[in-house]
C-alpha cells in the first residue's frame, strides 16, 4: 500500500498555492547524502513509492534510507463525462507539495558512488528536477 494518512481532520482540502523555494528543510538531518528538489511541484504517493523502491534496489538494501516528505494532500477527481456542478469529486489519490530546495530522500551507510547512482535512478521516477547533494 502507498503512503497516506491514517486519518485527517477534513476529507477534502482546497488546492492552495505552491511555494517556489524552501528555506526550512534544505539541509541534511539524518543521512550523509541526499536528494533535493530543484523545482517545485506535487508528488503523488505512487511516485514517492516508485522512487523509494528504485533507490533501495540500487543500494542492495544495505544502507539506511529516510523519506523526508509525506503525501498528506488529498487530490479529488470527478468521473469522466460528468456534467458540471453536483459538488466536488471523491478523493482519488494522496499527494505531497514539494517546494524547490527541499530534501526528499536521505541515505547513509553506502559508498558515495552507489548513493549517487541510486539517487539518479530514484530521481528519474519523479516528475520534477532533482539534484544529489552532500
Amino acid at each position: 500500500m502507498f503512503l497516506q494518512p491514517k486519518r485527517s481532520k477534513f476529507k477534502k482540502t482546497r488546492k492552495g498555492k505552491l511555494s517556489h523555494l524552501e528555506f526550512k528543510s534544505t539541509k541534511l538531518k539524518f543521512g550523509t547524502i541526499g536528494l533535493k528538489a530543484a523545482e517545485s511541484g506535487t508528488l503523488t504517493a505512487k511516485q514517492i513509492e516508485a522512487a523509494r523502491q528504485a533507490i533501495t534496489r540500487k543500494i542492495d538494501r544495505k544502507g539506511k534510507l529516510w523519506i523526508r516528505i509525506f503525501p498528506d494532500l488529498p487530490v479529488t477527481l470527478k468521473p469522466i463525462e460528468v456534467r458540471m456542478g453536483k459538488g466536488k469529486g471523491s478523493v482519488n489519490f494522496w499527494a505531497s507539495r514539494v517546494a524547490g530546495g527541499s530534501v526528499l530522500f536521505e541515505l547513509c551507510g553506502v559508498t558515495k558512488n552507489t548513493a549517487l547512482l541510486a539517487f539518479r535512478t530514484g530521481g528519474a521516477k519523479l516528475p520534477i528536477k532533482t539534484q544529489v547533494f552532500i
